[in-house]
């Protein structure tokens, strides 16, 4: 079977479903979920840190921790310490707006709950070329001189 964009979607979503259903007895207590992203904006290529904040009225350590999603892509699936945190760093590769998904998975006393950032990533800046002209050591070569044109007129009086 072919996995078309729609067809991961669906697939993740049932997974999601299935883990977060298996995850939670019936007896545990509600959760909630927050993610963010540091830095919201980023070039292609520069570390991102997602951070899931787990709040819960019984310990929310253990289980399966947190998975965290770009779209419909499975990042990483961390564990939730004692403060109820569970962190992942990433790097982008394409330029747009990636929505993160931060799923905690629940444990025997705590439901599950998910939360959803926005990273925008652009692209890395072009350095700029070689100036014409005049360089030292500072035009991308040890010495460069461009003279160009020169006219050069001596007047000699007597």
């Amino acid at each position: 079977m072919r996995i078309t964009p729609r067809r991961g979607r669906l697939v993740v979503a049932t997974a999601l479903a299935a883990v977060l259903g298996l995850a939670s007895p019936a007896w545990a207590v509600p959760s909630s979920t927050t993610v963010t992203a540091t830095p919201q904006s980023a070039e292609v290529g520069t570390q991102v840190q997602l951070a899931a904040t787990v709040d819960c009225p019984a310990d929310a350590a253990g289980g399966l921790g947190v998975t965290f999603f770009d779209g419909n892509i499975l990042l990483d699936t961390v564990p939730v310490n004692a403060n109820g945190q569970a962190s992942h760093t990433t790097t982008f590769t394409t330029v747009g707006s990636h929505t993160i998904t931060a799923a905690y998975n629940g444990t025997a006393e705590c439901d599950a709950s998910n939360s959803t950032t926005t990273v925008q990533v652009t692209s890395a800046p072009t350095p700029p070329g070689p100036t014409p002209g005049f360089c030292l050591l500072a035009c991308g070569g040890l010495i460069n001189f461009s003279t160009g044109d020169i006219k050069n007129t001596v007047n000699i009086y007597k």
